[in-house]
């Protein structure tokens, strides 16, 4: 039976993995982001509330996670408060709307970069938290 050939030859060791955050020499380490979540910073508009109530934005988590979002849907219910802080439904919307226009790049008539199903979910979470701009 023949098998492929090893690579690299097995005299010889493997290569050191590079990682994706090496520093240069004399470099300042960066933190590291997380993608949507990394800033405490919105473009929210002034119109929208300084706080929205848990319970608002549980519903909206939960239309969206029914939409099919994985980051809605992995998120932590808001529980044990009253009202949570307006960047907190403005970060969800605006994550989940980059992400659904990736997930619907491909997809045939779309509405404002994702499909129409999508589109329509974000917009009923944003109604229900009271929010018009993210």
């Amino acid at each position: 039976m023949l098998s492929a050939p090893h690579w690299p030859p097995r005299s010889q060791p493997c290569p050191p993995a590079i990682a994706a955050n090496t520093i240069a020499p004399g470099a300042v380490a960066q933190p590291a982001k997380v993608p949507c979540f990394d800033t405490f910073a919105t473009r929210a508009a002034d119109n929208n509330p300084s706080q929205i109530s848990a319970a608002a934005y549980n519903r909206a988590r939960s239309i969206l996670a029914v939409a099919g979002s994985q980051t809605a849907a992995k998120s932590h219910p808001v529980h044990g408060t009253t009202s949570v802080p307006v960047r907190y439904g403005t970060t969800l919307l605006a994550c989940l709307r980059d992400g659904f226009r990736r997930d619907d790049r491909n997809w045939p008539g779309k509405v404002s970069g994702m499909s129409s199903y999508h589109y329509t979910a974000i917009h009923d979470a944003a109604r229900t938290m009271g929010i018009t701009r993210w």
